[in-house]
């Protein structure tokens, strides 16, 4: 038995499904469509970063895409505080429109590192996209242009986001409980 169990649903599959139905709205309404390049940060975004590309297309909106893979977590649930670049990416975002998409907001390191690291590159502009926002836990000095659904501070799985490789592929997202010591209020991966 897992020392950690899915507590409740707090987005079905069907409010995620509308929710980024109007985040490709906004962003077809505020990006540039021919300048534009989306980066998936790696990993839990790729089911979000897959359904809003794939809705972008529906929109007449076909960016670049490519992807980028930083680590600061490991296989814990608290941050080491230092964001990696595990995998770079290879489009060339001189003069482009970027946004980053991204699974969750959380201290905000891995994002404002994102977004100064797409600028050194020579992106005109960074816009960021995340599928969930939990601001009571910002550290680095960043916000979202493009947010999914604000969250409390609890730990969350589904739909891309896990804990330690579990829970990725649920259709929904959920609060995850653990049934030994530790707080549900921790990190997320």
């Amino acid at each position: 038995m897992r020392p950690h169990h899915i507590r409740k649903v707090l987005f079905s599959a069907e409010e995620i499904a509308g929710r980024v139905d109007a985040l490709v709205c906004e962003i077809g309404r505020t990006c540039e469509a021919g300048s534009l390049v989306l980066v998936g940060i790696l990993r839990g975004s790729f089911i979000f970063f897959a359904d809003l590309v794939r809705g972008l297309f529906y929109h007449h909106l076909h960016p670049r895409i490519d992807f980028t893979l930083l680590q600061s977590y490991g296989a814990g649930t608290e941050s080491s505080g230092k964001v990696e670049v595990e995998r770079d990416i290879s489009v060339d975002v001189r003069g482009a429109e970027v946004v980053l998409v991204d699974d969750i907001l959380d201290t905000g390191r891995t994002l404002h590192f994102a977004v100064q690291r797409m600028y050194a590159k020579g992106a005109r502009s960074v816009k960021s996209c995340v599928l969930l926002d939990k601001p009571s836990r910002r550290i680095a000095p960043i916000s979202a242009d493009f947010v999914g659904f604000t969250v409390e501070d609890v730990f969350v799985v589904g739909y891309g986001l896990d804990y330690d490789s579990y829970y990725r592929e649920l259709p929904y997202i959920a609060e995850l409980t653990f049934t030994d010591d530790r707080s549900a209020g921790n990190e997320q991966p």
